[in-house]
């Protein structure tokens, strides 16, 4: 079993920037691939971003390409969001998930294990 906590959201005035963690634990042996969600209030939930267990391949939902990256760093459990010029759009609860395999990534059923959330709010 594995335990996602996610941190570092906040509230930021547009343009502005915020790293996201989510820190793993328990069987954190395992190869897992790791994505980003969000969900605002009334929504779906979103995919974000996407990571190969090893980090050599991801991808991004559109509206967030070239603002968003998303990183890890398995020696420390640790897969990481970076957002720069954040948008009021991009409020919404974000969620980090892992997954086994690479097929419909996208897709959020398809994640075994998902966080709690961390609040990112972004004034106009």
């Amino acid at each position: 079993q594995v335990q996602l906590v996610e941190s570092g959201g906040g509230l930021v005035q547009a343009g502005g920037s915020l790293r996201l963690s989510c820190a793993a634990s328990g069987r954190t042996d395992t190869s897992y691939a790791m994505g980003w969600f969000r969900q605002a209030p009334g929504k779906e939930r979103e995919f974000v971003a996407f990571i190969t267990y090893n980090g050599g391949s991801t991808d991004y939902v559109d509206s967030v390409k070239g603002r968003f990256t998303i990183s890890r760093d398995n020696a420390k459990n640790t897969v990481y969001l970076q957002m720069n010029n954040l948008k009021p759009e991009d409020t919404a609860i974000y969620i980090c998930a892992a997954k086994r395999g690479l097929d419909n990534y996208a897709v959020p059923y398809t994640y075994a294990y998902w966080g709690q959330g961390t609040q990112v709010t972004v004034s106009s």
